[in-house]
């Protein structure tokens, strides 16, 4: 806040900035636009497949063949990045997690048809193990243990196949240290040195991933839990620390996971660092604010455009948002 001295009532009247909708427009502080909205879409193998996914209400797994008709229109909307997320058959599931970087998997199908049927799209690609891994976690389990320096060289050979393959950004979401910067080494020296990194650099061990790890079907297979290497949700320092070994290490934006209950670290992230910033408004956000909607507890308009604006507010660029096509729709309207 500025020192600058307000005269007082009845000289000083803020409201006549709020009388109408035409004068809130203009003076408004942030805007909410289909250009702000990531969609995150779940694939999964089969044709003609639009499986719900019990804990996200609306949301679903799709086939490939599907998945394209679904872009097609979101793009038509104005959406024009969509994060993929790869529901992998448990029996195709390993322990050295080796099909994810085959340049045949699922999610590298999926980008090089994306790719070729709708190019106008920016396609967001997450590194981390845990599709495919077979004790569902975001590193390799070496007795009982997550280890560090095995889990990021598989991620540089995830990663450079992902961008082989198409990706126009790489989302490291695995917080294993150093992954970013040997993941932007192994890019540049094969000569992907544009393909983009967002990092999640500060993503909390939370509460709020269930409907996620349910739609991914990896849930049920972790052992233990991922506080060893997620971050402690009683910390915010950490965080600034976090954000600027990403930085110093290469990664072109940085990720907050998840997003509602964590816009203070946000704001401190874009108080301390001139970095683009997303956050990921997560499944447990999104089924809260669903089922409220669903049960006429809240109205589906005010309290979806509420929350996504206060990413805005807080210093956002981007939002992740399974309400991405609704969104986009009634801003066309």
């Amino acid at each position: 806040m500025t020192n600058t001295k307000f005269p007082q009532f009845p000289e000083f009247r803020p409201r006549r900035l709020r009388q109408n909708k035409n004068i809130r427009d203009l003076v408004h502080e942030s805007s909410l636009n289909a250009s702000d909205l990531i969609w995150p879409l779940f694939i999964c193998e089969g044709k003609g497949v639009k499986d719900p996914i019990t804990m996200m209400p609306g949301v679903f797994r799709y086939s490939l063949d599907v998945a394209l008709k679904e872009i097609e229109a979101a793009a038509n909307l104005g959406i024009k990045f969509m994060a993929l997320f790869p529901c992998i058959p448990n029996e195709d599931k390993t322990a050295d997690c080796s099909i994810a970087w085959d340049p045949e998997n699922l999610a590298n199908r999926a980008l090089k048809l994306i790719k070729q049927e709708i190019p106008e799209v920016s396609l967001i690609l997450d590194v981390a193990l845990d599709p495919y891994n077979l004790h569902g976690h975001d590193g390799i389990v070496v007795d009982d243990e997550i280890v560090n320096d095995l889990s990021i060289d598989a991620l540089a050979r995830q990663a450079l196949v992902h961008a082989q393959c198409g990706a126009d950004i790489l989302a490291p979401s695995d917080m294993m240290d150093g992954r970013i910067s040997k993941i932007r080494k192994t890019l540049d020296a094969n000569n992907f040195s544009k393909t983009m990194i967002l990092s999640y650099s500060a993503k909390y061990a939370s509460a709020f991933y269930e409907g996620f790890r349910d739609a991914l079907g990896s849930g049920q297979l972790i052992i233990k839990d991922k506080k060893s290497y997620q971050m402690d949700y009683r910390n915010s320092d950490e965080a600034l620390r976090m954000v600027q070994r990403d930085i110093h290490e290469g990664a072109d934006m940085v990720m907050i996971k998840p997003g509602l209950v964590y816009l203070d670290i946000i704001q401190r992230v874009k108080d301390n660092f001139n970095i683009p910033i997303l956050s990921y408004q997560v499944s447990g956000e999104y089924a809260m604010i669903k089922g409220a909607i669903d049960s006429n507890l809240l109205s589906s308009d005010q309290i979806i455009f509420e929350t996504l604006q206060a990413f805005k507010r807080a210093g956002c660029c981007g939002i992740l948002t399974y309400f991405a096509p609704y969104v986009a729709k009634s801003l066309q309207g």
